[in-house]
């Protein structure tokens, strides 16, 4: 890859990585992060760690003895790696459709039409890429357009996408959805540790947050020098993505990446470090990262499923015996923390150990 002269990352993140891609330039050095660990592509190596979990039997019309086998291998997941792939989990496969769909006609708009909600270089939410990284962090070859969806209150309508005109209510029908299926998540997450199916509902609060990130990974020359997401731990409680046909997600586990089979109409649930810290440990947060390709475009939809902003979280006291001793100890405003540390490549989550 041809070298250019050194150009400051404020200059190169007000340019987005679609934009580069159609002028046809090569990736500046600031994007180059790939590292050499090995990676394990083979879709069937991860399904055969990571179970599909079918909501289906976890319903009422289940016997007993599949919704306790359905729970086991759920808890086997979380606790083993971190996430699982969600099939028959009640959000229609049109909503499904309907919202890649507004956020690919978004994303293929003239520049000029995207960047009538563009975000500064320091602010979050809007059109653009990440705030800018503390000196010497990678920079991600993607797009990405970031929304509060929930509480109500927080909504920046501003920032909200006028084009296509359908988004807005396909993202609010999609947000009522992804707050039923965080509910739903909540508590059989806690029946499978034997616990009270509410108490984690009740550490996220009411006003639990949802924050939805539409991300585009633009096609890349170089997918072996070009990450799409640096590799990190989500700083939420836990996250729910829907991918395209194109994969590109991967997990860390015991040295290798495993790459994410893509599913229709799937989701991805992605436990954060809040969600570790509830459990004591025994739910781990995973690092994940996203590879670039170099013939097509990516676009996934992640949903943040984060707890009230002035809530304290801490381990569940059913988790916390002689056997496991308290590992974590209560938090208040882990996010923005976890958010510092991701901005200088570092996790955060040591900072809520005991």
């Amino acid at each position: 890859m041809a070298r250019v002269s050194a150009v400051p990352v404020e200059v190169l993140l007000s340019k987005r990585v679609q934009e580069m891609v159609l002028n046809g330039e090569e990736p500046p050095p600031p994007y180059v992060s790939r590292d050499d660990e090995p990676a394990q592509h083979d879709p069937d190596a991860f399904c055969s760690h990571v179970p599909l979990i079918d909501f289906g039997l976890l319903s009422s019309p289940s016997t007993d003895e599949q919704k306790q086998q359905e729970l086991e291998k759920l808890g086997s997941a979380l606790s083993a790696w971190g996430c699982f792939q969600a099939i028959n989990h009640g959000i229609p496969s049109s909503v499904l459709d309907e919202i890649r769909q507004v956020a690919r006609e978004f994303f293929e708009q003239p520049m000029e039409q995207k960047c009538k909600i563009s975000k500064g270089l320091k602010e979050f939410e809007g059109y653009g890429a990440d705030p800018v990284p503390e000196q010497g962090q990678s920079l991600d070859w993607s797009d990405r357009l970031f929304l509060d969806v929930y509480p109500p209150e927080r909504k920046k309508f501003k920032l909200w996408p006028e084009n296509p005109p359908s988004f807005r209510g396909v993202l609010e029908e999609y947000t009522v959805e992804m707050r039923k299926l965080t509910e739903r998540i909540s508590r059989v997450m806690a029946k499978s540790l034997n616990l009270e199916e509410n108490c984690f509902l009740n550490q996220f609060g009411e006003g639990a947050l949802l924050q939805a990130r539409f991300n585009y990974y633009s096609p890349c020359q170089r997918p072996d020098l070009i990450l799409g997401l640096k590799p990190h731990a989500d700083g939420s409680g836990y996250t729910l993505i829907l991918q395209d046909d194109v994969e590109g997600l991967q997990i860390h586990h015991h040295g290798n990446w495993f790459t994410v089979p893509t599913i229709p109409h799937a989701l991805v649930v992605l436990m954060a470090d809040q969600m570790e810290i509830m459990t004591n440990g025994v739910f781990r947060s995973p690092v994940h990262r996203v590879l670039t390709n170099s013939e097509r475009e990516r676009i996934s939809i992640a949903m943040f499923y984060t707890p009230e902003p002035d809530k304290e979280i801490g381990p569940e006291d059913g988790l916390v015996n002689e056997k496991q001793p308290k590992l974590y100890k209560k938090m208040k405003g882990y996010a923005d923390t976890h958010w510092e540390y991701y901005q200088r490549g570092m996790r955060a989550i040591h900072i809520a150990k005991v």
